[in-house]
């Protein structure tokens, strides 16, 4: 079998590493596999794994993009795939119309996934389209037949996304060497009750309800410290500048540690007490949290959208109503006594084996069709 891939780039984020890790599992199984973007980082480590990438500039928002149809047309005529996998919306605009010029003899099978809720509208609609739509959520199934509602409910499969459980485990222990380098790095976390909020530095994150939660603890005594994973994304500085104003105002900027984009989120997970989820707008599926919950780590987050779906299977009392930080506060005082431990190991279908193998089923059965 062969496999092609679509979208914008590879050097970082959810979907690139979904892709990355799809990658490596069908590799393994015998597909040849083939990712088309811009490029990025991520593209050694991906060839390195046993796929092919082929640099093509498909993912930017601009009609002008719209004139890499003939040449991705041509790409799937000498190629010939089995499967045309679209990943994201301009480049899945780019593939469809390539896949519709071609006679219907030499079309591929045609997949798609709905790996975020984007806005409704005929642009984003372009990823009900595909012959099978993959969700990578039961709340992103919802949305994709509520809002797409010529959609066919029998077309639309349940893939969640998912961890490395030989990486991710309950009993996994960053060395002592890591504690150490760690502890040397950011020494005002020794002896803290450590909140790990992860994620791009966006205001849909939750931030500012963050400074709300650590207010409340330190009323209660409880000397609880923020450690803020993940990048700032080029013109988003101003956002950080402006949370880092709401820290001081609130008396908590001793009480926040940024530590920037790290490769070492697994041990940070398990040196951190809890981790959060407080995402304004639901996640269509949530993998940090899904990573923390794999290692057997508490996690509190909102409960709507995919991590309200992964609490409701691994850690029911980690649920907090949208917004409620107070209720956010409570809990994560309770568990300042008596930590929560969710449901472990991670059962399927949230393995890795478990997303290739069902990717790999529908890959087979579309084809066949």
């Amino acid at each position: 079998m062969k496999v092609i891939h679509l979208l914008p780039s590879l050097q970082s984020g959810g979907v690139e590493q979904v892709v990355l890790e799809l990658g490596e599992g069908l590799s393994c199984a015998g597909v040849e596999n083939i990712v088309v973007s811009a490029g990025g980082a991520l593209v050694p480590t991906l060839e390195a794994q046993g796929s092919r990438h082929l640099e093509r500039s498909i993912g930017k928002k601009n009609p002008a993009t719209l004139l890499q149809i003939p040449a991705m047309e041509n790409l799937l005529r000498r190629e010939r795939p089995d499967i045309l996998h679209l990943h994201s919306r301009m480049p899945a605009w780019v593939g469809f119309l390539a896949w519709k010029l071609l006679p219907r003899a030499m079309r591929p099978g045609l997949v798609t996934t709905f790996h975020g809720f984007h806005s409704v509208n005929g642009y984003s609609g372009i990823m009900a389209r595909g012959q099978r739509v993959i969700a990578v959520s039961e709340c992103m199934r919802k949305h994709i037949l509520e809002h797409y509602p010529k959609t066919d409910p029998a077309a639309v499969a349940v893939i969640p996304n998912s961890v490395d459980t030989e990486r991710n485990y309950p009993g996994y222990c960053p060395s002592a060497a890591w504690r150490g380098e760690w502890l040397r790095e950011f020494p005002e976390l020794q002896g803290k009750y450590t909140l790990c909020l992860p994620g791009r530095i966006t205001r849909l994150k939750g931030h500012e309800d963050l400074i709300a939660v650590l207010q409340q603890l330190h009323r209660r005594g409880i000397p609880a410290h923020a450690v803020i994973v993940g990048e700032v994304k080029k013109g988003k500085e101003a956002y950080r500048d402006e949370l880092l104003s709401h820290f001081r105002s609130a008396g908590l900027q001793d009480a926040v540690t940024w530590t920037g984009q790290r490769g070492d989120l697994r041990d940070i997970l398990c040196a951190c007490d809890v981790t959060l989820s407080l995402s304004l707008q639901p996640e269509s599926f949530g993998k940090t949290t899904l990573e923390a919950l794999a290692l057997g780590r508490p996690v509190a987050g909102y409960d709507h959208g995919g991590v309200g779906e992964q609490l409701a299977a691994f850690l029911p009392e980690g649920r907090v109503a949208p917004g409620d930080v107070d209720g956010m506060a409570s809990l994560l005082a309770r568990w300042h006594t008596s930590p929560a431990a969710p449901v472990s190991p991670l059962p399927s279908p949230y393995r890795r084996q478990d997303m290739i193998e069902a990717h790999l089923r529908l890959y087979a059965e579309l084809s066949a069709r």
